[in-house]
């Protein structure tokens, strides 16, 4: 009888999360899904729910030792859980930065550090991180979201190196849009500045357009299960825009892809 591979998928409460959950446990995965709160969150068939705040390293390591103890190890982890915010550089906080690198960054740091050291000793594992279109293209409006995808794709590509003496590798998923509760409902920034007011009602009106218009999120979970079962690649985009926006990142000359890109989010 084979061993059903152990996966670890965070932020499981809804979108890309929850249905990345569900195909890896119909692949015969034994799947284990984070939640901030277990009593309102939501059954999902074939999945384990754990309680888990990534903002929280004593929260991480008690989810990580209890999956380890029922399981046995963990072969996959995806770091899926993060948050979004719109608004201006100059309108966006400290304090609000913060929260922002808490969850997309750091968070992913805490999982990492957790499920390594099992990671290692076994000698085999994959890391999956969730990363966006945003971590290799600029986002007008939403500088600190990109922010937080270009410092997890750095974080992904140096840990790579670092692990793979170990059998372990580490994978960046690069999803554009999908219809999720992460990008359709996304908080703005707190103060925000009038001069500023054009071009972010332009851009949040983009945004939306491009959500509206966007798949559900199967076609990205279906990435991210092939990203973690299949050949290793150090970057894996879904089909459709996110694929054509890398190959427009890589090989168009970087005037025409910022014209297009201000063009495409209204600004003048």
């Amino acid at each position: 009888m084979t061993t059903p591979t152990v996966v670890l998928v965070t932020g499981v409460s809804s979108g890309i999360g929850r249905t990345t959950a569900e195909q890896f446990a119909r692949r015969g995965c034994e799947v284990y899904g984070t939640v901030r709160n277990l009593a309102t969150a939501a059954p999902l068939p074939g999945v384990t729910l754990v309680a888990m705040d990534v903002r929280d390293t004593d929260s991480v390591q008690r989810a990580v030792t209890d999956i380890i103890s029922r399981a046995g190890r963990i072969d996959v982890l995806v770091n899926n859980a993060g948050m979004n915010m719109t608004g201006a550089v100059e309108e966006t906080s400290i304090a609000e930065a913060h929260v922002m690198f808490e969850t997309n960054v750091f968070g992913a740091m805490r999982t990492i550090q957790a499920v390594l050291p099992q990671m290692r000793q076994r000698r085999a594992g994959r890391i999956v991180n969730i990363s966006s279109v945003l971590g290799f293209l600029p986002a007008p409006y939403m500088g600190l979201y990109s922010a937080s995808k270009h410092a997890l794709e750095g974080l992904s590509e140096s840990l790579d190196h670092e692990v793979r003496q170990f059998g372990i590798r580490v994978t960046l998923v690069e999803p554009a849009y999908a219809r999720t509760s992460l990008e359709a409902n996304s908080p703005t920034a707190k103060s925000p500045i009038a001069a500023y007011d054009r071009e972010r009602t332009a851009s949040a009106a983009a945004v939306v357009r491009e959500i509206n218009k966007a798949p559900a999120p199967d076609s990205v979970a279906a990435t991210i299960v092939e990203a973690a079962l299949g050949k290793w690649q150090m970057r894996k985009t879904p089909p459709g825009p996110a694929s054509l926006l890398s190959k427009l990142r890589r090989f168009m000359p970087a005037g025409p892809v910022d014209a297009s890109l201000r063009k495409q989010f209204g600004l003048g």
